[in-house]
């Protein structure tokens, strides 16, 4: 199938055009989208080109997207709202009727759809990457940086039969604590006022600092998370960890945004080495900062769209996968 995508200038504004060059009446399309550093613009190019497959009579749009935008915006954040759920529901409307992903950021994230997801995992080839390119694995750790990231690296250490730390605390707030109105007007015991409308005051959250719960002394470090964009919290981990004991450092992620100035800290750090898939294009950061590598898991990718083509059942690519994974 061929597909014409070209951006209209109209005075001051851009739009994406698609033109369908040969008929896809019945067919069954992939439309393989990978999110480069102009987010908002990759996704308008897609959903363009999903309604223009549905509008050509396409029986099946299935999106092949790696990285999955927006996701961790999947979670109400005061005032904010779920833009995870609202890209969802724009791709159903647009007329795509499959997804094949990586690595969501939620698990949870595949409910917001209303057609069938298949969420694939890169943990075999990063846990190969470890078996093969880390020297001396066997006295390496497995790093939770956060708690909440406790059960992903549970899964590495138990595959890997490795030992497993989990650090606390933060080096900043994750959640603004600015004032934004809750507080607002001020709160006034009004003795006349019916008793059942006086809250009980909550105590303040206050983040403790940066703690290791684990012993990495004399040991190869290895962060994993499922994204790594802003590094500031990963080179402060690192820091942590070499004030431990840790001789090395390596970052384990599937998608390596790494955007503002990430390659820089990273180069300046005191991490090793960190390891990304190609989800998300990274070649420029890689020529900023050699510390970056790459794994390469087309592979599976191709693998999913063969089997979805042919009616064969997508099991065998979760073989050994857990839902921690």
């Amino acid at each position: 199938m061929g597909l014409k995508l070209k951006l209209r200038e109209g005075g001051l504004c851009i739009e994406t055009r698609v033109d369908v060059k040969e008929s896809v009446r019945g067919q069954t399309i992939f439309i393989i989208q990978t999110i480069p550093r102009d987010v908002n613009t990759a996704i308008m190019e897609l959903l363009v080109m999903a309604y223009a497959l549905k509008t050509s009579c396409a029986k099946n749009i299935i999106g092949v997207i790696p990285y999955f935008p927006y996701s961790k915006q999947c979670k109400m954040r005061k005032r904010g709202s779920i833009v995870c759920k609202l890209l969802a529901s724009m791709l159903a409307k647009a007329g795509l009727t499959h997804i094949i992903t990586m690595d969501l950021h939620q698990k949870e994230i595949q409910g917001f759809f209303s057609f069938p997801v298949d969420n694939l995992r890169a943990s075999p080839f990063l846990l190969q990457y470890i078996q093969e390119e880390v020297p001396d694995y066997r006295n390496a750790i497995i790093v939770a940086k956060s708690p909440s990231a406790a059960k992903r690296a549970q899964s590495y250490a138990e595959r890997l039969r490795l030992g497993l730390a989990v650090m606390h605390g933060e080096a900043q707030c994750s959640e603004s604590d600015m004032a934004d109105g809750r507080h607002s007007p001020p709160c006034v015991r009004n003795t006349s006022g019916h008793p059942g409308l006086e809250l009980p005051l909550m105590m303040a959250k206050e983040k403790p600092p940066i703690t290791v719960v684990g012993d990495v002394g004399g040991r190869i470090a290895i962060i994993v998370d499922d994204i790594i964009d802003d590094v500031e919290d990963f080179v402060a981990a690192a820091e942590i960890l070499k004030e431990r004991g840790a001789y090395k450092i390596y970052i384990m992620a599937t998608h390596g945004l790494l955007s503002a100035d990430a390659p820089r800290l990273i180069e300046e750090s005191a991490i090793d080495e960190v390891v990304v898939t190609n989800t998300v294009p990274h070649e420029v950061q890689k020529l900023q900062c050699p510390k970056i590598k790459t794994v390469d898991v087309s592979m599976i990718l191709a693998e999913a769209i063969r089997r979805i083509h042919n009616g064969e059942s997508m099991a065998y690519l979760f073989r050994n996968i857990t839902v921690d994974d």
